[in-house]
């Protein structure tokens, strides 16, 4: 039978040390002493024998019991236990140090997974979606407290459960992310249904999110009639109210007897303003067309440069600057695009009439996109979070569309819109930036 350590290293040792017992042995035979001093002498050489071996066995076999005891607390994920007296003036004391930032280690990683496991609790229950994790036989492990609002049940009943029994079988099959239409106890609708795995214990699981499509949508419906009833309220309280100020005085004009001497003149200045107000009211309504039909982009190879410059020279009031940069094409609606330049350029023109400064347009690429500016030198922006805010505008004869009709036709080709004040100069820059698709030349 093969022995064990401990008693293997006691049988080392004293192996190691009969040699020596033997020689002394005879060589206290050999000389001229008693027998009693001989056996005292042989008790005393056998004792010594016998406790140097046993204390080589405990010096060796103790911090092995050590070491095992640390290695055991860290395998049971108990990291309190630490080796006391250990240096790094020898390899023992190296070995238990080594053990301990061991342990340390552990520990603070044991923390941070705790942490990070409380937080992806917290969050898990707090988001609105729902939540399910499935094993491999396609039974419920995991749920957040949306699933259990949406299935109408506590967890303690749906944990272990299979997804036909709680009728979520057709989110675990077909493409993701999908949109199905599923009736729930807590809740019936249209449902985006999103996938993803992960391994718990080797073995591999799917994670099922379900979130309502319809609470978005209806939030922003919701807010899109706020937006055009505030839109449409201020636009008619406009044009009525000085419509019906102007009637009623007409009105008692028209009743009094005799009629004043003045009451064609009355009559013909009354009247035209409400003709200009009920003018006005229908640019408003055909300007919201507009607005709101905008068609899709026709996509068509554009000479970005030729179409600048040939929108530059349409403004006749004052000439526009072109800073000419390197010949870009791309794809775009060339309509859309002209109809975008031309409102920017004759705003940057109105605003730079109004101080005389200049105009000036150029475009300059960075990376896959390219940015065409627009700088005037007026008197600046005077309320920036209004600019695309629909038909608002300070000019006495503006819709209010030409920036918000401009920023559709950005975002229609991909692109952005922004109006900002100019960096260290007076005025303003807008600056639509476009995707580069093909590049000329």
């Amino acid at each position: 039978m093969r022995l064990r350590y401990d008693r293997r290293i006691l049988l080392l040792a004293v192996s190691a040390g009969f040699p020596g017992i033997l020689a002394s042995l005879a060589l206290l035979w050999k000389g001229d002493y008693s027998t009693q001093t001989i056996v005292t002498a042989g008790i005393v050489l056998l004792a010594l024998w016998a406790v140097a071996a046993s204390s080589l066995r405990h010096r060796i076999v103790f911090p092995l019991q050590t070491m095992a005891n640390l290695l055991e607390a860290l395998r049971e994920s108990d990291f309190s236990f630490r080796a006391r007296g250990a240096t790094r003036d020898d390899p023992l004391g190296e070995t238990l140090l080594e053990i301990n930032a061991l342990a340390d280690t552990l520990r603070d990683e044991r923390l941070g997974s705790l942490e990070a496991t409380a937080l992806l609790r917290t969050v898990m229950s707090e988001i609105d979606v729902a939540v399910f994790a499935f094993d491999d036989e396609h039974k419920l492990r995991l749920v957040n407290r949306a699933g259990e609002r949406l299935l109408g049940r506590p967890v303690e009943q749906l944990l272990g459960r299979t997804a036909d029994a709680i009728s979520l079988s057709a989110c675990l099959d077909g493409s993701a992310p999908r949109v199905l239409n599923i009736a729930f106890p807590g809740g019936s609708g249209q449902w985006q249904v999103r996938r993803g795995s992960f391994r718990q214990g080797g073995l591999p699981h799917t994670l099922v999110v379900l979130s309502d499509v319809n609470v978005p949508l209806r939030q922003q419906e919701r807010d899109a009639w706020h937006r055009l009833l505030r839109v449409l309220g201020h636009e008619l309280n406009n044009s009525l109210a000085p419509i019906k100020s102007i009637a009623g005085s007409l009105e008692s004009i028209a009743a009094q007897d005799p009629m004043p001497a003045d009451w064609r003149d009355d009559m013909r200045r009354g009247l035209s303003i409400i003709a200009g107000r009920t003018d006005a009211l229908s640019r408003f309504t055909t300007a919201y067309t507009a607005l709101a039909r905008l068609p899709r982009p026709n996509m068509r190879d554009v000479d970005l440069p030729a179409l600048v410059e040939r929108v530059a020279r349409l403004e006749m009031r004052k000439p526009i600057q072109v800073e000419r940069g390197e010949p870009i094409a791309l794809q775009a609606d060339p309509d859309q695009l002209e109809q975008l330049f031309i409102n920017l350029m004759r705003n940057a023109v109105d605003a730079s009439l109004e101080t005389g400064g200049a105009v000036r347009v150029g475009w300059h690429r960075n990376g896959n996109h390219v940015s065409v500016y627009i700088d005037d030198e007026g008197p600046g922006l005077a309320n920036p979070s209004n600019l695309f805010v629909p038909f608002f505008t300070t000019k006495p004869q503006g819709s209010g569309i030409g920036l918000v009709l401009g920023r559709q036709i950005a975002e229609a080709h991909g692109g952005t819109l922004t109006l900002e004040p100019r960096p260290g100069a007076r005025g303003a820059r807008a600056t639509v930036r476009l995707n580069i698709l093909k590049l000329a030349g």
